[in-house]
């Protein structure tokens, strides 16, 4: 979804073959920067993070992660697109054979699981978005309105059938976002409010549970049996 700058010739030679040794080195340094960045910019916000913190976070040089990134901004919208791409794929398009229960359940576990194991990446995009969120609205909203419009086709594909009530599917996937990132953002809050340090798995399929019933009998959808 964005590119990342500051390529040497030296690096685009390295990387003609994504099975060579100098392709996986690439691939293991980057994924070890985004993995930093990530951490720092959910704490730090975007304006309080450099690329020294997060090149140290990472165990690595300064010049070395700005061999892969040339500025801050450039990891910072590469980082945003990874978070879209990882939410966006767990709900399929229009052309989906499988049941609404199915896809909801799926959709609801793989969001809530993705918040609970990396809240950063909730933090990050909230943090993006109470910023007026400058990079999404350049390069990220276009796409993912046109994903939002494919899965509106599900939904009122379904509703069609009858397989669902007749709910505003923007709506829908709104009330989605915002309950499943709840965990992550208000974090401290939920777990105080559940007298817990930490929440366990067993709160985790506790809450999913609920979450997910709550929502599919909103939506008038059977649950799998």
């Amino acid at each position: 979804m964005s590119k990342a700058g500051g390529k040497s010739p030296m690096i685009d030679s390295e990387d003609s073959s994504a099975d060579s040794k100098p392709g996986r080195i690439r691939r293991q340094r980057v994924a070890m920067i985004l993995a930093a960045a990530e951490q720092e910019f959910a704490v730090n916000g975007f304006k309080g993070t450099s690329t020294g913190a997060i090149a140290a976070r990472a165990g690595i040089a300064k010049a070395q992660l700005h061999y892969y990134f040339s500025t801050k901004e450039d990891l910072y919208r590469q980082l945003l697109g990874a978070i879209l791409d990882d939410w966006n794929c767990h709900l399929p398009g229009p052309e989906t054979e499988q049941e609404p229960a199915q896809v909801l359940r799926n959709y609801i576990t793989a969001k809530l699981r993705l918040s609970w194991d990396r809240p950063e990446l909730s933090k990050i995009f909230s943090g993006e978005l109470l910023r007026g969120a400058p990079v999404l609205k350049e390069y990220m909203f276009a796409d993912q309105r046109q994903w939002l419009d494919q899965r509106e086709l599900l939904f009122k594909r379904w509703i069609s059938e009858g397989k669902m009530l007749p709910v505003d599917p923007l709506q829908l996937i709104f009330m989605i976002w915002s309950v499943t990132q709840h965990y992550a953002d208000y974090q401290a809050q939920v777990e105080f409010m559940m007298g817990e340090r930490q929440l366990s798995e067993q709160d985790f399929s506790a809450i999913s549970e609920q979450v997910i019933g709550i929502i599919l009998r909103g939506c008038g959808v059977a649950d799998l049996p």
